[in-house]
């Protein structure tokens, strides 16, 4: 059977590798560790869908997978190296490739390349242990080191529930900028509608918001 074309060109599979933090491709081999990581506290997935239980996994592993092969996303799990444990997953997605003809009809998602133009960071959570020592800081540098670095995108944007201070708190202090919140966007995790606040950071502001996490990681060699 011929290879799709765009199974040829999608971008790489990678593994990324920090001082404390190992972004590694999500893979069903993981699944046992994610329902582990999921299950330490839920109640601080207030504003967070995290799947619950064996099933559920497989089934949020499996289709993020299926977007995967179509070129539109590069999901992690996020191995804490502290502890060499599996606690969360992260993902690159809304993957847009603007190279080639335009596509037609107005709407159509376009031909999949081999680098992306644009992308989202999202769907990111992590197990109650992990959360405020570092790991999603780092985790978010790892993933916009290969966004402005490798593949030269022109923008990441980042979202969250306009409710949830912690969260908004954690993507403001990456440098990013407030584009607006757009209300009545989407379900909530907790099935009211949800106004969200979407963020972003260009090329031209990497170089700004790199040193500043730099700084925050303790990657800054002294004078």
């Amino acid at each position: 059977m011929p290879v799709s074309p765009h199974h040829v060109l999608m971008p790489a599979f990678v593994t990324l590798s920090g001082r404390s933090v190992r972004l590694e491709p999500l893979s069903l081999a993981v699944v046992d560790d994610l329902v582990a990581a999921a299950s330490e506290d839920r109640s601080t997935y207030a504003f967070t869908r995290v799947p619950q239980g064996r099933e559920e996994m497989v089934s949020y592993v499996e289709a993020t997978l299926a977007e995967q092969a179509e070129g539109r996303t590069m999901p992690f799990a996020i191995r804490w190296l502290h502890t060499d444990r599996i606690v969360g997953a992260t993902r690159l997605m809304h993957l847009e490739y603007w190279q080639g003809p335009m596509p037609w009809p107005p709407g159509a998602r376009g031909a999949v390349g081999e680098v992306p133009s644009v992308a989202d960071i999202g769907y990111t959570w992590l197990a109650a242990s992990a959360q405020g020592t570092g790991v999603n800081r780092e985790s978010k540098y790892l993933m916009l080191s290969l966004a402005f670095e490798t593949w030269q995108v022109h923008r990441i944007t980042l979202k969250a529930d306009v409710r949830n201070a912690r969260s908004r708190a954690a993507i403001e202090a990456l440098g990013a900028h407030l584009d607006g919140v757009r209300r009545a966007e989407t379900r909530g995790a907790d099935d009211t509608v949800r106004d969200t606040a979407y963020y972003s950071i260009l090329s031209c502001e990497w170089p700004v918001v790199r040193e500043r996490l730099h700084t925050r990681l303790g990657l800054v060699e002294a004078a």
